[in-house]
């Protein structure tokens, strides 16, 4: 177990900056996400989440494919694929930790996306307790200990102090570089995490009931009445998706330059009209069946496929995001068990 002053903090960011490029919450135009540390940057860890979620680490908004030159009848191809050096990705949350976890099984799953797996296995990731969960979170639900996020090493304020300690042989060897810290005393942080849990469970969707949201109960579920109801109010903006920090859906354009042409994948989001659309239509026409569409995967079609596991690690983002106030607590509230 190490530690150093949250005053001092700073020279732990330099000095892992000088090992590996660092990337952390750092608020800029008063929003605060993820990006690389540089002098003079504002590093945001009191806020507990940040907009985006750190999966654009690993799975960005926009990435670049592969160039196309075309000269008369001849086409030259170049891999436009970044190379990921190793880094360290601080500041990460239980729940956004989680997360990881979905999308490796999309995205390490046999064809392996090597866009997506040349970054995570690149990363060092420093996780960071929930010292003050917020009323929207709900992480523990599907699973999520606030106190203990995991991660290559586990970091949590006590005090003024910041202790971390190692989980993976990748996190103990970044750790044994780090001059800046001392040895810490595991007895008040022991201490942290009791208080953590006990905040938890006051929270007022720690009971949610995910009982009725099983395989063998889909059909009964897809042909819900209340889906009407649910998602009447429904825009079709698609900022649920955007800040869901599992969300891996994407598209593939072609976009033509003065040098070319330009492969690119990009986010996109099953909330809207054109969404999977085929030449002849789209194959869910009304926004009723958009919005059953992203909460039966998240809750249904997911776990189904993946032991269990669900599509939904309770950040709360789009509880705090969504202008209608539609999001998973309703879903969960209206057609799981009891609450």
């Amino acid at each position: 177990m190490k530690k150093i002053a949250i005053s001092n903090i700073e020279k732990l960011y330099n000095e892992i900056s000088s090992l590996q490029e660092l990337y952390l919450p750092v608020k800029k135009a008063g929003a605060t996400n993820f990006a690389k540390y540089e002098n003079g940057v504002d590093v945001d860890i009191k806020s507990l989440q940040t907009v985006k979620s750190a999966k654009d680490l690993f799975f960005p908004q926009s990435e670049d494919m592969i160039d196309f030159k075309v000269s008369g009848k001849n086409i030259e191809i170049k891999d436009a694929r970044a190379q990921s050096n190793p880094f360290v990705l601080f500041g990460v949350r239980g729940c956004d930790l989680k997360s990881f976890e979905v999308l490796d099984k999309v995205f390490l799953q046999e064809p392996v996306d090597t866009m997506y797996k040349s970054k995570r296995d690149a990363v060092t990731v420093i996780t960071l307790a929930c010292n003050n969960p917020e009323s929207s979170c709900f992480c523990k639900v599907f699973g999520v200990d606030p106190a203990n996020p995991k991660g290559d090493i586990q970091a949590t304020i006590v005090g003024e102090e910041m202790f971390f300690e190692p989980l993976t042989d990748k996190g103990s060897e970044l750790l044994s570089k780090l001059t800046t810290l001392e040895d810490g005393d595991e007895k008040a942080v022991e201490s942290e995490k009791k208080e953590i849990s006990q905040k938890v469970e006051k929270l007022p969707f720690v009971n949610l009931d995910l009982s009725n949201f099983k395989g063998e109960n889909l059909m009964e579920l897809f042909d819900r009445p209340e889906w009407e109801e649910l998602s009447k109010a429904c825009l079709g903006c698609g900022t649920c998706t955007f800040v869901c920090p599992t969300c891996q859906c994407f598209d593939i354009r072609d976009f033509e330059t003065n040098d070319g042409v330009k492969r690119f994948r990009c986010w996109d989001s099953c909330m809207y009209s054109e969404f999977t659309k085929m030449a002849a239509e789209n194959p869910r026409k009304t926004q009723m069946q958009r919005y059953r569409q992203r909460f039966m995967h998240k809750l249904v079609y997911f776990p189904a496929n993946n032991g269990g596991e669900y599509s939904c690690v309770g950040c709360g983002r789009c509880v705090k995001k969504c202008p209608q106030s539609l999001n998973i607590v309703k879903v969960i509230k209206k057609l799981g068990g009891k609450n």
